[in-house]
């Protein structure tokens, strides 16, 4: 029988259309193994220590010491073997999933980042404050008459200054950029809600294919086990002369071909677990297992989907249209602060300056600083008459970016939609093959049944029979296989209703 495939799909967007599971066909089967014993011998002959009491004491020690540290290696590898062997529910590995991932965690820092562009926003309204401190050394040449000479005569001065500013209008363009900063953080969180829901969605197909793999391999052991028993019933049949050689080399191959089938599904099986631990971000470990839900409760669903409810609904909680209705508002604000180089701007200044000089004479160091201090006070309207029509081009360019939004926003939209109608779709596609294929099966096993009751009576030949047992096989790998289709499909609805990811 060939190898089952069921390569994984992308993290970020899952196909609709493609369904996530194998079409081949897998041949069910068990085997059975054989636990290995191992017996300890023990000496027959005793050893005479009573006749030496300190050998007896360091004997009895030793054995004492050996129980003890045997003891304490047994609970320590039972509680290494419980912790290797922990079943993660899908949850688990969702959680695990985003607290690893790479993408999520950029999600998290530009929140991070746009908590602090609104924080300065806010911070930009309040006035500034600066000081200054200059020291100058300058000398000039003067003229001696009472020496016949010249030379250089040095003098100093200090100041001091402290200035401040406040814009008091400048075309609300402050304000506008405070809002901005606001609807950028939230886009934020809602950006970093719609990575997450792309991780959660491509662990819950990679969590499915471990589990359709699960059973693909627990089909094949099984088929594995009947084939056994038919093998040995040829066998039998053959050694009294009933059946022929050819007929018994037939099931005998037949049995070849179902291993071969077995270790296909183990190595799927491995491959699955390997791309659901990479998904994760978790380093491959052997012993990594999941647990088994029941998965038939969640085939129990009569309900018909209405693609307009769900998207109706979808619209004001989806993350991603959040994401597009605030990056249009934003946008919109780009405009505003555009069109506010056309006002005047008015600042409010105020400065205090004082200063010393050693060419003043009749006062110190202290009294000068003292006598020079000099507060002022003034106001400063600037008022745009003409800048090469610089600002009516940013407004024009500012226009743009909110169409462009706008028609982003609307093909966000219309990509939900669209991802809604086909939800709805495979929906009832996989629950109609389910329903047949449930249907087949059925029928298949029945007539399997009485194949392999006239196949042990003698009335049935081997290639009559390996035929029917083919057609069983076949049933049950496509119910296998419709099975984990609807599930895929009912929990990409739930996801899409904003159920949250369960199993």
């Amino acid at each position: 029988m060939p190898a089952p495939d069921s390569p994984p799909l992308p993290i970020h967007r899952l196909p609709l259309s493609v369904s996530p599971f194998p079409s081949s066909s897998v041949k069910p089967a068990q085997t059975s193994s054989k636990s290995a014993q191992t017996s300890i011998i023990f000496p027959t002959k005793k050893v005479p220590v009573f006749f030496y009491p300190k050998i007896e004491n360091i004997v009895m020690k030793t054995i004492k010491t050996n129980l003890l540290i045997t003891g304490f290696l047994i609970l320590i590898s039972g509680l290494t073997g419980m912790a290797q062997t922990k079943a993660w529910k899908l949850e688990d590995c969702i959680n695990y999933a985003l607290g690893k991932n790479i993408q999520v965690q950029k999600s998290i820092l530009s929140i991070n980042q746009s908590q602090l562009n609104a924080d300065q926003a806010k911070n930009n309204r309040l006035p500034n404050l600066s000081a200054s401190l200059s020291q100058n050394f300058n000398w000039s040449k003067n003229n001696n008459i009472s020496i016949g000479g010249s030379g250089l005569s040095g003098a100093n001065s200090t100041n001091y200054s402290l200035n401040s500013n406040l814009v008091l209008y400048n075309g609300a363009k402050l304000s506008t950029k405070m809002q901005q900063a606001q609807l950028d953080l939230q886009n934020g969180h809602f950006y970093s809600e719609a990575v997450k829901e792309a991780v959660g969605l491509s662990i819950l197909n990679a969590y499915l294919q471990v589990l359709y793999a699960y059973e693909s391999v627990s089909n094949a052991q099984k088929q594995i086990e009947a084939t056994t028993l038919q093998l040995n019933l040829a066998n039998e049949r053959m050694n009294t002369g009933l059946i022929s050689m050819a007929d018994y080399l037939q099931i005998k191959s037949e049995l070849s071909t179902e291993k071969s089938t077995l270790a296909a599904a183990k190595s799927q099986l491995s491959i699955s677990k390997v791309t659901l631990m990479q998904l994760m971000e978790m380093p491959v470990d052997k012993n990594f297992e999941v647990s088994s839900p029941n998965l038939d409760s969640l085939l129990v669903k009569a309900d018909q989907p209405d693609a307009q409810a769900i998207y109706d609904a979808a619209l004001g909680f989806k993350p991603e249209i959040k994401n597009a209705e605030l990056t249009k508002e934003s946008t919109k604000l780009n405009v505003k602060i555009a069109r506010a180089d056309f006002m005047p701007s008015l600042m409010l200044g105020a400065g205090l300056t004082s200063g010393y000089s050693s060419l003043t004479s009749g006062s110190d160091y202290t009294g000068q600083l003292k006598d020079k201090v000099t507060p002022s006070l003034g106001l400063s309207l600037s008022v745009p008459i003409f800048q090469k029509k610089q600002v009516k081009t940013n407004v024009s360019l500012a226009n743009i970016a909110v169409s462009n939004a706008e028609l982003d926003e609307l093909n966000t939209k219309n990509t939900l939609r669209k991802e809604i109608e086909q939800a709805c779709v495979d929906v009832e596609s996989a629950k109609s093959e389910y329903l047949a294929g449930t249907e087949q099966n059925q029928a298949s096993q029945e007539s399997y049944n009485v194949t392999d009751e006239k196949y042990k009576q003698g009335l049935l030949n081997s290639v009559d029979f390996l035929v029917q047992k083919t057609n069983l096989i076949t049933s049950e790998s496509k119910l296998l296989q419709s099975k984990f289709r609807l599930i895929f499909s009912y929990k990409i609805l739930d996801f899409y209703k904003g159920i949250s990811l369960t199993l």
